[in-house]
Formats: C-alpha cells, structure tokens, sequence
C-alpha cells in the first residue's frame, strides 16, 4: 500500500557491479515518509510561538567602600606594574631620523658648542690640480663653510675664471664686479673687492669673474708676475684682514701662472684627488711643479693636505686607488674620504654650500670631519 513503510527485512534492490570498478557501499534506504519538521502543506505543523518570561527586578548590590578597595587596586597596578615592558633607555637620536637630525645640528653647530681648535697661526692653503673635475672648488667651498661655522674666520679667494667658487658661496660675480683681476692687474687692494659670504657668518670671498681668463696673458709683462697674489695677501693680512684664521686659495685647472701665485702665496698645498686612476695620472706632473716652486720661489711650500674626493664604496676600483694613494702618501692624505653625493651636487644651484643646504646630508658630515682634521693638524703645529 502507498504512504506504508517498506518491511524491514526486505533488501533494496542493489545495482549491478560494473566490470572491473571498486564495489562501493550500499546507502541507507530512504524514509518513505518525511519527519513532521519537513513536511510541507495543509499536514505541516505550526511552528510554536515563544512567549518571554518577565524577569524579575533585581535590588543593586551594595557599592564597596573606597576605602576596602583601595588595597585590591595598589595589588593590581604592582601586577600591572610588573607586566609592563621595560622603559625606552635609547634616546630619539637612535632613530635613523634623529641621528640625521642631531648630526645636522652638528655640523651647524648652533651655539658654537663643537668649534674646532683654532690654528696656532693663520693657514693659508692653496686648492689645486690641475685635472679638472676632481672636486677642487666643492671642496674649497664647503671645507671653508664647515671651518667658519665652527669658529674659524675664514677668506676664500677665486682664482678660477669660471668663478665657481663664488657662485658657491653665493656672491656676485657678474662682469663689471670688482674682483680678483683687479687685485692681481690693477693692484686694488682685497679689501676693495672682498664680499661676505651668503649665510655664513665670519666668511669673506673675493669673487673672480671672466676678466681673469686675460689675466695669464697680461701677467707676462708685469713685474714680479709670480708674487703678485702674495703681496696682495700680505697687505690684507697686516691690515683689515688682521684676524683671519684661513685663506684658501681655489686654483682653476691649470698649471698656469694663475696656479703658481696661489703657490708662491701659500705655505700649504691641498691637492683633492679623484678615486679613479686618470686623477692618479697628472700627479706626478703637479707635483714636479711643486718642487720647481720650492726649488725657485717659495722654499717653504709642502704638500700637508690630500683629500680623497668622489668615494664610491660599492667600487672595488675606488678602494684600490684610495690605499694606493694612503700607501705612498702615508699621513698627508685624511683619513675622511668625501662620498659621492648628489645633495653636494645640488647646493651650488641654490648657491650653497651642502653645509647649510643640507647638513644633515653625507657630504655635508664628511665635509665637516675633514674640516675638522685639517684643524686638528693646525692646532698641533708649533713652528
């Protein structure tokens, strides 16, 4: 009969094995009547309404006195206490942001608290190589801001044509500026052509504009053409000029007789040297001219000063040029190599120096420790 269950012991009819598959298990017959809960139509059951019970109010509880709960909260903040990770003992200037930031500081020196050892007697040092591009004018701009800045008074003197170093040092040198020519052609004095410097206090400039690109030409004929610049700086030292610490001397790429009055002027010969071997090569030369200055001209120049500029750590090349240099140097070259760097590239566009345009920068720092050496050296001469 229809809507009646099959008898127990009937067995379902099972398929037929395929040939050569996996016998799987028989199923369960299926109910032939639906339970109550799946049912469906006339014949469903109702579903039954729930009906909330009303709860019965409950009295609040009796507040704790302050006075009993004060020694559960002491035991809770000493538990708390003792969870609490362990104080910060690092100050922010371990923070790559704050170690940039207080080594910017530094290198400003704001207050004057890290000024360098002054100079047992005023430096005046000449910039020079006669290859170009090795960094003879960024570092005479930025070696003289970064001693200024740490106490120092300091004169900066163009030598260049091309008047780089004044455009670093953000002074004008447009044509019809009284500049350098003037002192070496006309005789003017330097205090007639000397200009501060832009956001450095205690720093002087005497600008050179493309009038000095004649001035080889027209040094031939003059009398005493090699002393020219030395008696100019001597008259400015005795006089105006009595205070100065440093004179830095920036040479144009040349071995010409621009060069050799920055060497006859001078006691000291800074010579920045490119770590590529082509800057290796015109060494000797510069150094051959050095001796005939001091053989015919001015006994007591000396190369105290070699600077490794253009540093690229991640070149093998760099690392062999630099301890072939310290090799055969020895304590003359500084132990701050200066690292290639864009920032050192973009302050002169803003006529800065990356002293003050970024101090902060890696140029700027290694600027500033090589400063710092060839301060220290002055202050250890005694003669």
């Amino acid at each position: 009969m229809v809507g009646e269950p099959a008898p127990a012991d009937t067995p379902a009819p099972a398929a037929e094995p395929t040939q050569g598959a996996p016998q799987a298990a028989p199923l369960p017959p299926l109910p032939a009547v639906l339970p109550p809960q799946l049912r469906t139509g006339p014949d469903a059951p109702v579903a039954p309404v729930v009906v909330i019970a009303p709860v019965a109010p409950v009295a609040p509880a009796d507040l704790v006195p302050v006075a009993d709960a004060e020694p559960a909260v002491e035991r809770i903040r000493a538990v708390l206490r003792e969870q609490e990770p362990a104080p910060r003992t690092s100050s922010d200037d371990d923070l790559p942001i704050g170690a940039q930031a207080a080594a910017a500081v530094r290198a400003l020196n704001p207050g004057g608290r890290y000024d360098f050892p002054p100079p047992t007697r005023r430096r005046i040092i000449t910039v020079a190589n006669q290859k170009g591009g090795v960094g003879k004018t960024t570092s005479t701009v930025n070696l003289a801001a970064a001693l200024a800045m740490h106490g120092a008074k300091v004169l900066v003197i163009d030598l260049d044509p091309q008047g780089n170093c004044s455009t670093g040092l953000g002074v004008p040198h447009h044509v019809g500026t009284a500049n350098i020519y003037d002192v070496l052609i006309d005789g003017a004095a330097i205090a007639e052509v000397v200009q501060p410097a832009e956001g450095v206090p205690d720093l002087w400039c005497v600008p050179a504009t493309i009038d000095l690109a004649g001035a080889e030409i027209e040094l031939v004929s003059v009398v005493a053409r090699e002393s020219r610049l030395q008696r100019a700086i001597e008259a400015h030292c005795a006089g105006p000029g009595a205070d100065l610490d440093y004179v830095l001397v920036d040479c144009p790429p040349s071995l010409g007789l621009l060069t050799v009055n920055a060497m006859v002027a001078t006691q000291e010969l800074l010579i920045p040297i490119q770590c590529e071997y082509y800057a290796l090569e015109g060494l000797g030369q510069l150094l051959a001219n050095v001796e005939l200055v001091r053989a015919h001209l001015n006994p007591a120049l000396h190369v105290s000063t070699i600077l490794l500029t253009m540093y690229d750590s991640r070149t093998r090349l760099a690392d062999q040029v630099a301890q072939e240099v310290r090799s055969h140097f020895g304590d003359t070259v500084l132990t701050t190599s200066i690292p290639r760097s864009v920032r050192v590239s973009e302050a002169p566009g803003y006529g800065q120096s990356v002293v003050t345009y970024d101090p902060g920068s890696r140029g700027a720092l290694a600027y500033v420790e090589a400063a710092r050496e060839i301060a220290e050296r002055g202050s250890a001469v005694t003669s």
